[in-house]
């Protein structure tokens, strides 16, 4: 399959070459320039985890999609991804088995495959928003674009902005500061603004410790470094096996026991998938069950 891939991905640039010229399709504007895609794609392949939450939300199952680190799709749309095929991880995705898929749209973002996209789109019409994380309202539109799905996506985020408001009356946000901390090999992160959750927080209009009101992504902190994760709520998740982080070290640390919301009993663990995997309306749907259970009069 290796020596035939630089044979059919020529095959395939003359396709493209051809759309471009003479689209009969729709043509969607995005990071990379503009592309003309199929009024209605059957065949996507996704290549980043905000891509699939978008498209599955969309009532689209895509043919193919990346794992984070080979991990697996994430946990919160088991069921979902019956039947899609794994097609690398978001690092390393196999141009071979997404060319075996013969799909007829690729979605994923600059920031990811930007250096893979004249690749990608000699396999098929390829549109990439600019960047991950706080823009996964943006992404969602654009892939929405991509599919012709707009009016599912404008509802979706409608939803959303009426599930904010309704948890906004049932949480007293003058008393209420949230910390969020994420245990990853090699690093404990303070999450600061500049990423998914702080932007569904924002949205809810939570309030943040004064040490995590940053317009940047996460400080990496050590041990000593535990109370400025201290808030009245303190929300904490793990990325992958406990045991490869330090998350044991710090639960057992005598700081982690004098922290406002250790003591209040106000500290939860939540579930790494949707909390900082997913990056999309469907993870942030399932972030509010969380915010409404921990959080709700």
């Amino acid at each position: 399959m290796k020596r035939l891939l630089p044979l059919l991905l020529t095959a395939a640039l003359g396709t493209a070459a051809a759309q471009d010229t003479s689209c009969t399709g729709r043509t969607v504007k995005h990071a990379m320039g503009t592309t003309c895609v199929p009024n209605s794609p059957k065949r996507v392949i996704v290549l980043d985890t905000g891509e699939l939450d978008s498209v599955l939300a969309l009532g689209v199952k895509p043919v193919g999609a990346v794992t984070a680190l080979g991990s697996g799709f994430p946990t919160y749309l088991k069921g979902r991804t019956d039947g899609v095929a794994d097609v690398g991880t978001i690092q390393q995705p196999s141009l071979e088995r997404i060319l075996a898929l013969k799909p007829d749209l690729i979605l994923s973002s600059k920031l990811r495959h930007g250096n893979l996209y004249a690749q990608l789109s000699r396999i098929a019409p390829t549109v990439m928003a600019e960047t991950v994380g706080v823009v996964w309202k943006d992404n969602l539109k654009l892939d929405a674009r991509a599919l012709g799905r707009e009016a599912q996506a404008n509802k979706l985020l409608s939803t959303y902005y009426a599930r904010l408001k309704k948890l906004q009356v049932r949480v007293d946000r003058k008393r209420t500061t949230i910390s969020v901390l994420r245990f990853v090999p090699g690093q404990v992160r303070l999450m600061q603004r500049a990423n998914f959750i702080g932007t569904i927080l924002d949205d809810a209009g939570l309030l943040r410790p004064a040490t995590q009101r940053k317009d940047t992504f996460s400080d990496v902190i050590s041990a000593e470094g535990l109370p400025a994760a201290d808030g009245s709520v303190l929300f904490y998740s793990t990325y992958g096996p406990a045991d490869a982080t330090d998350q044991r070290a710090f639960l057992s640390s005598p700081l982690w026991a004098r922290l406002n919301a250790v003591r209040n009993k106000r500290a939860f663990a939540v579930n790494d998938d949707h909390w900082f995997l997913g990056i999309g309306i469907l993870a942030a749907n399932r972030v509010l069950d969380d915010l409404e259970q921990y959080l709700g009069n």
